[in-house]
């Protein structure tokens, strides 16, 4: 394993620049793949989309791309990320740090905004499309496409996504740790 460097710089007197003293700590490789929040959220999004794409070709029976980069469905894949995200970096950094605690505030924010602010959203975008669906033919508006309808999520879909993500962090968190152990 490679070994890095980091310099830090302490000042024992703020006002006195000439009075510092450096540092150095080493730790482990950091790389993108032992990056255990950036890979766990990762891998959590890539497993809610596989997830949806397998259900949809299960209920559909035929394969519907869209469902590996579109957004809505269950499970969240929104939600499953950014708690994937959140759990990496408190078992990593500790639940009470201010990474976690950043972390955390952004994962709130994003399931917030799934069940809320984008689920009603698409649900305006299915009355509006019915709307325009009921104007006559010489309406100005009659040949517009139709707004996506699937934006948000239910709070079961938002649920099973942060469960997801906290199930693939903690794996992903596990396997990292008994690798760096061996």
């Amino acid at each position: 394993m490679m070994d890095s460097t980091v310099t830090l710089i302490q000042n024992s007197d703020p006002m006195n620049i000439s009075a510092t003293t450096t540092t150095i700590v080493s730790y482990g490789s950091c790389s993108f793949l032992t990056n255990c929040p950036l890979l766990s959220a990762i891998i959590a999004f890539a497993l809610a989309q596989s997830i949806k794409f397998f259900t949809s070709w299960y209920r559909e029976k035929h394969w519907d791309l869209k469902q590996l980069v579109g957004s809505g469905g269950m499970p969240s894949s929104h939600s499953s990320t950014v708690t994937a995200l959140a759990t990496a970096v408190g078992l990593q950094e500790g639940f009470g740090g201010s990474l976690f605690a950043i972390a955390l505030v952004l994962a709130c924010v994003v399931m917030y905004d799934a069940t809320g602010v984008r689920l009603h959203a698409g649900r305006q975008a299915e009355v509006l499309n019915q709307i325009v669906c009921e104007l006559p033919e010489e309406h100005p508006l009659a040949d517009s496409l139709p707004l996506c309808e699937l934006l948000g999520h239910t709070p079961p879909q938002v649920i099973a996504g942060g469960f997801l993500g906290l199930v693939t962090a903690t794996i992903v968190w596990l396997i990292a740790s008994s690798a760096y152990r061996a």
